[in-house]
């Protein structure tokens, strides 16, 4: 007998932020939430009870933190009629500030994550994920493959998933701060308005680095320019304006072969943080 198929489960994705020390797993949600129960009630006796764990756990937990962590998180201050009190050091506040802003980061990220990865009726699209917004109507994700080094400026060679090439020419100073390497990942951003085309001429010579041949998929004509859809050999879309003279006389049209013209000067990096 067939097994009866139910409804297919929407997919989606989860993910635990911790913080390690040399590799050593120092906390989680659970441990950082110790350490808020600790500056919330000033002992780890009550921060034990008010977190729902035994002293000892909570004073193991707290041992290996300060262990791992190279110098104290938590100290126990003597005196008083209470008998003294446990409380965060300067160090301990600041590791928990800053994974509550890590923490905030990665939900949002999570949260992209689950709503892009797994709709399976589209391409998956890291671009869309990581939210990236700029004017640049042209955005790829993709690798770095060559790193030239001259004296002032960079030649740097992104290659993307369906094998097209991009140059970019970018100063020393910009290479360094990106932390532009050979295979690390890179986001190139082109303007509709930088991306020149031509057509009928295969043997062109000019001094753009990147020249891109494609098929024209689609025209979308405006007040002052016409937008053109690229449909990229090897994969991939990209999209110039030009101007309704243009078109006419590069004889634009969906269907039409065209060569994109790009300056390695207008190509854009960047990487995500």
């Amino acid at each position: 007998m067939a097994q009866r198929r139910g409804r297919t489960p929407r997919l989606g994705v989860g993910g635990t932020l911790w913080v390690t020390a040399d590799g050593e797993n120092l906390g989680s949600h659970a441990r950082m939430a110790l350490l808020q129960a600790v500056v919330e009630q000033g002992s780890i006796t009550q921060a034990a009870k008010a977190f729902g764990m035994s002293y000892k756990a909570a004073w193991d937990a707290v041992d290996a933190m300060n262990r791992l962590a190279g110098e104290a998180l938590v100290e126990r201050r003597p005196g008083g009629r209470g008998g003294g009190s446990t409380q965060l050091t300067e160090h301990g506040r600041r590791v928990l500030e800053r994974y509550a802003q890590v923490e905030q980061a990665h939900q949002r990220f999570v949260e992209l994550l689950a709503r892009e990865a797994f709709d399976l009726t589209q391409e998956f699209s890291l671009l869309k994920v990581l939210n990236v917004r700029t004017t640049a109507r042209n955005q790829f994700l993709g690798t770095v493959s060559a790193l030239r080094s001259g004296a002032v400026h960079d030649e740097v060679e992104l290659t993307l998933p369906g094998g097209m090439r991009l140059a970019a020419i970018v100063t020393r100073e910009s290479t360094e701060a990106l932390g532009l390497r050979v295979r690390a990942p890179a986001i190139a951003m082109v303007q509709a308005g930088h991306v020149i085309l031509a057509t009928g001429v295969p043997t062109l010579r000019v001094s753009a680095r990147n020249q891109i041949p494609g098929t024209v998929l689609q025209l979308q004509p405006g007040a002052v320019n016409t937008e053109v859809l690229l449909e990229v050999d090897g994969g991939g879309r990209l999209v110039a304006m030009v101007t309704p003279a243009a078109v006419q006389d590069l004889g634009l049209a969906p269907g039409v072969r065209a060569t994109a013209l790009v300056k390695a000067s207008d190509v854009v990096l960047a990487v995500t943080i």
